[in-house]
């Protein structure tokens, strides 16, 4: 480090998670003006019931493409908008508050595509799964699929370190129980609307998917098939 370099006390946020953070609060800034009567006139108050309409993902809707063998560009994209469309403002703040707390760690080791990566294809799996299970509700809306992603890339990353230290790794999915757990209870005591579906999938790619996705992945994946 150059002696004229000033030291940071924190590393800084990456890109890539500023951007998908300010997507999330972006859009839900426009939901909550309009409701409020700031912007969009009387329509305004329908944004967002709109918006669950035009880009939520549906079960129903999969089952359908999936009957019919017919996949319309514009129900595709449901596997991804659904992660930018929240039901309140109060889920779309913990949902940011989370993307950037996992995106910081994850992103402190894996390059700005491979979180974006991580981030994108654990919310399309989560999607996936969610429409694949019956007696679910139909939609899916929020970014916890696509956070749990993020889990799954920090779970990997505690496990790759307790391994190294010659710890038990196990205690490194100690916060996706303690998530699970919390999940139960408020699904017993408020009811479930099956999302824990989705967001269960978007962990498991995300845990996956990291093998590949850490610095080195695919180079320790091909030497790995040359050797076999």
């Amino acid at each position: 480090m150059s002696r004229d370099e000033p030291v940071r006390p924190v590393n800084p946020l990456p890109p890539v998670v500023v951007a998908l953070f300010l997507v999330v609060v972006g859009v839900e800034a426009a939901f909550s003006l309009a409701e409020n009567g700031f912007i969009g006139g009387p329509g305004g108050i329908g944004w967002r019931s709109t918006a669950v309409q035009d880009y939520g993902f549906n079960r129903d809707l999969m089952q359908w493409m999936l009957a019919n063998g017919t996949w319309p560009r514009e129900h595709l994209s449901r596997f991804l908008s659904f992660a930018f469309v929240h039901g309140t403002f109060t889920h779309a703040l913990f949902a940011g508050v989370m993307l950037l707390a996992l995106g910081k760690f994850v992103g402190a080791v894996f390059a700005q595509w491979a979180v974006l990566v991580l981030f994108v294809t654990s919310a399309m799996a989560g999607a996936l799964v969610f429409g694949l299970v019956p007696g679910t509700k139909p939609w899916l809306i929020g970014a916890f699929p696509g956070i749990y992603g993020l889990i799954g890339g920090f779970t990997y990353l505690m496990w790759l370190r307790l391994g190294q230290m010659g710890a038990q790794q196990f205690r490194a999915f100690s916060l996706i129980g303690v998530l699970l757990l919390v999940q139960l209870v408020f699904g017993v005591l408020f009811g479930s609307d099956g999302s824990w579906v989705a967001e269960l999938a978007g962990f498991g790619w995300g845990f996956l998917v990291s093998f590949l996705l850490r610095p080195g992945g695919f180079a320790r994946l091909r030497e790995t098939l040359r050797h076999r």
